[in-house]
């Protein structure tokens, strides 16, 4: 799989971020007993997990095809994706919102805070550092589109996922800060419990994006339009091609597409002529799209392509 220098560095940099500050956290949390900033540990450790995991998911996705795998193995990055939104939810949501209730029921007054606004602190330059270098990376992929646009046909979970987790970490500081100063100067150790309940649902909100959009690319959504676009233009210009009807498209990983074309031969071809046909178009596809690791041709007429699409969902059929 090529272009994932970028993505592995955004994630490498995160890993070493959160670890850091995870430790950090934990010692704060004991120190001044805040509901908050034991959230926030817990939100950094997910965080470093999430961060393992999709590593493992570049490497395994990287590895070539094989028999049991022919079109390759780059869907598995969409399934530890996949993973990594439901531990931002189970562990960290479930986590921080079970914590904040439970200090709303038993409010406990925090002891020195003086550490705690310290790791705050220090935990706003790392994670404001991680955020940047993963707005670069996205932002010189997503091309003309805005940051939600480009986010919704990602086709890189890898990018997405580190800059959506730093931006609700950056959040959930912001909360956590509140909470304690709220709690120190207002005497009310409820606060802090408050500050741990949004933390959980920032979390929750950002877990919900993550698996809907890897979902959606797990089950095989298509390919960026203009892929498709551009295969028709290649077999269109084929002598042999009757008619170009249609493609589908499906993404099988972030670097890796499958295609199917449907084509129209000019009568009287022979086998081999629509083989040497075929054989072109193939070649030209690669030379322009180096992510196709599959690309099928099948004969058909244009009304047969049309009963085809008629089955299938109206977004599917302007392809």
């Amino acid at each position: 799989m090529t272009g994932t220098s970028g993505p592995r560095r955004v994630i490498h940099v995160a890993l070493a971020g959160n670890l850091a500050i995870a430790v950090a956290k934990f010692i704060a949390a004991a120190v001044s007993g805040s509901s908050a900033m034991l959230s926030e540990g817990v939100h950094s450790l997910v965080d470093t997990i999430n961060e393992v995991l999709l590593l493992y998911g570049l490497r395994r996705a990287n590895r070539p095809a094989d028999h049991a795998h022919p079109l390759g193995h780059g869907r598995e990055l969409y399934f530890w994706s996949f993973i990594v939104a439901l531990l931002v939810f189970a562990m960290g949501a479930g986590i921080s919102i079970y914590e904040g209730i439970t200090r709303l029921r038993h409010p406990v007054p925090g002891g020195s805070h003086s550490l705690a606004y310290l790791v705050l602190g220090v935990s706003l330059v790392f994670e404001g550092i991680s955020w940047t270098v993963a707005v670069r990376e996205f932002r010189a992929t997503k091309g003309q589109l805005g940051y939600f646009e480009a986010f919704r046909r990602s086709k890189d979970p890898s990018t997405f996922t580190v800059l959506l987790e730093d931006s609700a970490a950056l959040i959930g500081l912001l909360i956590a800060l509140a909470g304690l100063l709220g709690a120190q100067l207002l005497q009310m150790p409820e606060l802090d419990g408050i500050a741990s309940i949004g933390i959980g649902a920032v979390l929750a909100v950002t877990a919900f994006l993550l698996a809907r959009e890897t979902k959606g690319l797990l089950l095989g959504e298509s390919a960026d339009p203009d892929v498709a676009r551009s295969l028709l233009e290649i077999a269109s210009r084929d002598p042999d091609v009757h008619s170009a009807n249609g493609v589908l498209t499906v993404q099988m990983g972030p670097n890796q597409v499958m295609a199917a074309l449907s084509a129209e031969f000019e009568d009287h071809r022979t086998t081999p002529q629509i083989e040497a046909c075929i054989g072109r178009i193939e070649a030209a596809a690669h030379a322009r799209h180096p992510e196709l690791v599959a690309l099928f041709v099948k004969p058909q007429t244009p009304q047969t392509w049309q009963q085809r699409l008629q089955q299938l969902d109206p977004p599917a059929s302007t392809q």
